[in-house]
């Protein structure tokens, strides 16, 4: 059964909230990040893509980003930009998109459920970018990155919390510039508390990762790194963090966008030879636009100008949970089978595309020359994702993607 816990959040004055949240910090590089940033000094920009405040040649992933990220968490934190709640709680977060709303809760996850597999996962994570978290991580001594998990909705819980909801004034209440609104109420009543734990461990058999593998692989091997340093004869003991940062919203609250692909080069193939290499697997149909999937095992292309509609072919996939999804379909009979990409984790050729940038993010990825191709996806159902979960599966990496999206900085885990 689930394992959760209130915390004291490190969270923005609410006259600061709406310019601390940032948006989380791999949706952004750095460019796009340092223009986020511009004129405002209260962004947790700052301390989660640090580099904006260094020398735009700098290695994102050198210590000097991390040690930066330190300074300014505590400055904010010496300025009061920042403060510590004074006793454990639980929040309620609540986000509206273009009139849909999604209300999960803010708590601390075990990190045993996480490696007992009470929180379930679906996807491999890329080593780089664990480590990437990881040295945040025990260098600030804070997880400033929500982990978004996913549980079959209860009635008894989502009883309690609409009742919190329309009974209790929130702590920050703000319409971010992309017109999403933030809602967050602060759970200080004991009982309630109580409650709220007590249905996890008795009516939420497990939790399913939906947004933020890295994020938890991170979390969890530093509390094993500091659990061994601090055991070390010698070692300064540490105060060791058996949970996690995470938001869970019940599954029948949540939509899934897809999760499309650029790629760098057509692995020494002309476009035509290209193309005449999918045939064999597709059947393919010059479209006069962008083509926006709108069922499974089609797919759309983008290359030298042009879309393309491609369809899978009877035969070339399986009916298992993870042999019918198109990103299945694309890792084996585009990716491996013609262009030689093995393991999208590590292949320096491939990058992700999250659904919300549209496809004009697609053409400009190539159109400038940076990629050769694109390719978009039909996205993932809930439905799917639990049941590979389920069935101890895993997709090919970056399958999903959750919009909106939980703004960083509203509410930061501290570890030590």
């Amino acid at each position: 059964m689930a394992k959760i816990s209130p915390f004291e959040a490190l969270r923005p004055q609410p006259q600061l909230a709406k310019q601390v949240a940032s948006k989380p910090y791999d949706v952004l590089n750095s460019a796009e990040a340092k223009i986020e940033a511009v004129g405002n000094a209260y962004s947790f920009l700052h301390i989660t893509k640090s580099e904006i405040g260094l020398a735009e040649n700098i290695d994102v992933h050198s210590q000097e980003v991390y040690q930066l990220a330190l300074e300014n968490l505590n400055a904010f934190i010496q300025r009061d930009v920042l403060f510590k709640e004074s006793k454990p709680c639980y929040y309620i977060y609540q986000l509206i998109m273009d009139g849909r709303a999604q209300t999960g809760l803010v708590c601390a996850s075990s990190i045993d459920d996480y490696n007992n597999d009470i929180i379930k996962k679906h996807e491999f994570t890329r080593p780089e970018k664990e480590l990437d978290r990881i040295n945040h991580i025990k260098t600030t001594g804070a997880q400033t990155g929500n982990v978004f998990l996913a549980y079959r909705n209860q009635a008894s819980i989502d009883t309690i919390i609409d009742k919190w909801k329309t009974t209790k004034n929130p702590v920050y209440d703000f319409t971010a510039e992309d017109g999403i609104q933030h809602t967050v109420w602060a759970v200080s009543d004991e009982t309630i508390i109580d409650q709220i734990t007590n249905l996890f461990a008795t009516e939420v058999p497990c939790t399913y990762i939906a947004d933020g593998h890295h994020r938890a692989a991170s979390a969890a091997k530093v509390k094993l790194a500091i659990s061994e340093e601090a055991v070390k004869p010698g070692g300064e003991a540490k105060k060791v963090s058996d949970y996690f940062l995470t938001t869970l919203f019940p599954s029948n609250q949540l939509a899934i966008m897809d999760y499309n692909r650029v790629v760098k080069d057509l692995n020494g193939l002309s476009a035509t030879a290209f193309l005449a290499a999918l045939e064999q697997d597709f059947t393919i149909q010059k479209e006069e636009s962008a083509f926006k999937p709108t069922a499974l095992h089609s797919f759309g292309m983008y290359l030298e100008n042009n879309w393309y509609q491609l369809t899978a072919k009877p035969g070339i996939y399986t009916t298992d949970p993870i042999g019918v999804l198109d990103v299945t379909i694309l890792s084996n009979s585009i990716l491996s089978k013609v262009l030689g990409i093995q393991d999208q984790r590590t292949d320096k050729r491939i990058d992700f595309v999250g659904g919300i940038r549209g496809m004009a993010e697609l053409e400009k990825r190539v159109n400038s020359g940076e990629m050769a191709l694109a390719i978009s996806l039909y996205p993932v159902t809930i439905d799917q994702l639990f049941n590979i979960a389920d069935a101890g599966e895993v997709m090919p990496p970056k399958s999903t993607w959750f919009e909106p999206k939980l703004r960083d900085g509203l509410l930061t885990h501290l570890i030590y």
